[in-house]
């Protein structure tokens, strides 16, 4: 058993007793979807660089298609991001120097179906919204640029978000967070936010992979990534990006935090190309 394996069974198997012992049945069914999914992350991944440009793939194909229907987009604006879904990851995998020239292009390549429908009435804000999307799910390429440090970020994130659950429903509405983000998600606390700081830091530790850019990544990251979907969902109107996996509603729900943490530590990481 790799250190990698024993620090994520160990994480689950600790917080599996704890999480049964509770009896909330929301909670066991996070956990068992924590496991299901550690144990799909980790043997994909092990595979190495192809492994790591399989699972970006995945994630952003199923993300794409919640995104597109969360920010009510049409079928030809799919089409852009699962096509986006699908390069990003094989251009950071085979030519990743050309990356900042996509980056340029992106917005372009976003509003292309708007701009060929010529729509009028609504092409506006397809474009955007489609923009908007690809910048922000392209960030899972970061599963391939940063090599052998992608799973244990990917722990890190997701060790993090079982801490901050557990720290938040600890400490009920006490110390909610104040001021204007807390319209965004109202059940966070400053209990879940530092506990979930907390465990990420301490993942980071265990896989020896502490750098002050991945602790930013991590402790920052992650709760704005988890923010910003919270607002993009409260501006549709919609509680969850999807309904198909347990205790978490969608894909997005579930790698929220994964993306702009991504998005962190490819600008401050070394050696990142």
């Amino acid at each position: 058993m790799t250190a990698a394996t024993q620090v994520i069974a160990g994480s689950l198997g600790v917080g599996g007793i704890a999480v049964f012992a509770s009896g909330q049945r929301e909670l066991i069914r996070r956990w068992g979807t924590w496991v299901v999914t550690a144990a799909v992350v980790g043997a994909v991944l092990s595979f190495g660089a192809p492994g790591a440009v399989v699972l970006a793939i995945a994630l952003g194909v199923v993300a794409a298609y919640e995104a597109a229907r969360l920010l009510h987009l049409q079928s030809t604006d799919r089409a852009t991001l699962l096509t986006l879904a699908v390069g990003v990851p094989l251009l950071a995998a085979l030519a990743p120097t050309w990356l900042p020239r996509l980056a340029v292009l992106l917005p372009v390549i976003a509003a292309g179906p708007s701009l060929l429908a010529a729509d009028t009435t609504d092409g506006a804000r397809r474009a955007a919204m489609t923009v908007l999307a690809a910048l922000w799910l392209a960030p899972l390429c970061g599963i391939v640029l940063l090599g052998e440090l992608a799973l244990p970020l990917i722990a890190a994130v997701s060790i993090g978000d079982i801490a901050a659950w557990c720290g938040g429903r600890s400490s009920g509405r006490r110390g909610a967070l104040s001021g204007r983000p807390s319209s965004l998600s109202p059940n966070k606390t400053y209990a879940g936010l530092i506990a979930g700081a907390a465990g990420g830091a301490a993942t980071l530790a265990l896989f020896g992979t502490v750098t002050p850019a991945l602790l930013v990544a991590v402790c920052v990251g992650a709760p704005v990534g988890d923010l910003f979907e919270s607002m993009l969902k409260r501006c549709a109107g919609v509680k969850d990006a999807g309904s198909w996996l347990p205790g978490f509603g969608g894909l997005l729900d579930r790698v929220d935090s994964l993306l702009v943490t991504l998005a962190v530590a490819i600008a401050l990481h070394s050696g990142v190309a």
